[in-house]
């Protein structure tokens, strides 16, 4: 397939209040560090969405917004062409975010003290919306192993089942690890679930980034049985790099969930969404397919990009496979440091700004997350100054 899209040439981000890049001396008190963090892109949007939302800014006007149908069509219809899953009518609550609805759904279908259930490392978040809702966080830990990460399955069902657990927070595609679950991996899921009655928050906000070898399921197509424990959170944000106009569509198949998943967000106050959000989203899943194929492949090179130049420069640290997200897990334990001592040599001698792996969970603090949705030349500049850094120990 030939280019279409320029994903080399760099963007200037600074200077739009932009998180990643204009917020170094508020969160780090440094303004020399290379920001490879924050789970947003450095690619500017398909000029297809970009003029849909100019019609819309020229019409000069922007009160209260509701979807039309052909919003709802538009998430139907991708759901369907790149996962097989038909969605139906009627099934999508839109929240601001996919936290957000995690928030929402632990409020709605959990009471104080009780069990939610996580498996570290994972987005940090997940641990903050269970804190602090008062809620009790029980970890069955994913298991390294070989250079993999996999689910503990006998573990998993017996904290389900000694902690009563309500509520399941499940990533999938799973953030950091870069795990894409295979079909019987989540049928395992489903079954225990299913078995102890537990609800289950899909968090399939990476769905789209599948690499090569590997195909995202979303976890309610799995059968019915599956669906009618399930609120599925996705979003453009991540595919189309528009977190900042914040529209996510949870998806909720069984009718009782879905009227108390809505009565809690009523209660927060949320109704109608951010009429750039919905025009930007509408606009990316009809318009943007071809330009988000061409982000994948790329952000596929830089992977296979970042795994030849630690094999070669820096054999000390192992990229931990990934199978989807554009998320990359490092393997740090080779360097023999304390957590401390990586993360002054991450900062102070990489000068670099990636996320520690002690935030995903207690057992990772040997490990740092770096982002990859990059253009190839940040990327190159960022992984040079890791290995100068390295070499210089």
């Amino acid at each position: 397939m030939n280019k279409r899209y320029n994903l080399n040439e760099p963007v200037d981000r600074r200077g739009t209040s932009c998180l990643k890049y204009d917020f170094e001396t508020e969160r780090k008190n440094r303004n020399d560090l290379l920001p490879l963090w924050v789970a947003d892109m450095d690619f500017r949007l398909p000029e297809e969405v970009l003029s849909a939302m100019r019609r819309r800014l020229d019409h000069g006007i922007f009160g209260y917004t509701d979807p039309k149908p052909a919003y709802e069509a538009a998430v139907q219809s991708w759901s369907l062409r790149r996962h097989g899953w038909k969605i139906g009518s009627g099934w999508n609550t839109i929240t601001p975010g996919v936290v957000y609805a995690i928030s929402t759904a632990i409020r709605a279908f959990t009471r104080e003290g009780d069990a939610v259930l996580i498996q570290q490392p994972v987005y940090y978040p997940f641990s903050e919306c269970i804190i602090k809702n008062r809620r009790t966080q029980i970890d069955s830990p994913l298991v390294y192993e070989n250079g993999r990460y996999h689910i503990d399955f006998g573990d998993l069902e017996r904290k389900i089942a000694d902690h009563h657990v309500k509520l399941f927070l499940f990533c999938s595609p799973h953030n950091p690890v870069g795990r894409v679950w295979t079909r019987e991996e989540l049928l395992r899921v489903g079954e225990i679930c299913r078995r102890y009655h537990v609800l289950v928050f899909a968090d399939e906000i990476h769905c789209d980034f599948a690499f090569p070898g590997n195909r995202h399921i979303p976890f309610a197509s799995l059968g019915p049985e599956y669906a009618d424990l399930s609120i599925v959170g996705t979003s453009p944000s991540k595919t189309f790099n528009i977190a900042g106009l914040q529209v996510s569509n949870i998806i909720i198949p069984n009718d009782r969930l879905r009227a108390v998943f809505r009565e809690e967000n009523a209660a927060a106050g949320y109704s109608q969404a951010n009429v750039f959000g919905l025009t930007a989203c509408q606009a990316a899943y009809e318009m943007g397919e071809r330009w988000f194929d061409e982000i994948r492949d790329y952000i596929w090179e830089n992977v296979q990009f970042t795994d030849r130049f630690l094999r070669e420069h820096l054999p000390e640290i192992r990229l931990v496979q990934p199978e989807g997200t554009y998320l990359l897990w490092l393997d740090m334990s080779g360097l023999h440091l304390s957590a401390e001592q990586l993360h002054r040599l991450i900062t102070e001698k990489a000068h670099l700004w990636l996320d520690d792996g002690s935030i995903f969970g207690p057992s990772s603090s040997e490990f740092e997350r770096i982002n990859a949705a990059t253009q190839r030349s940040v990327l190159e500049k960022a992984l040079h100054q890791l290995e100068t850094a390295v070499h210089s120990c």
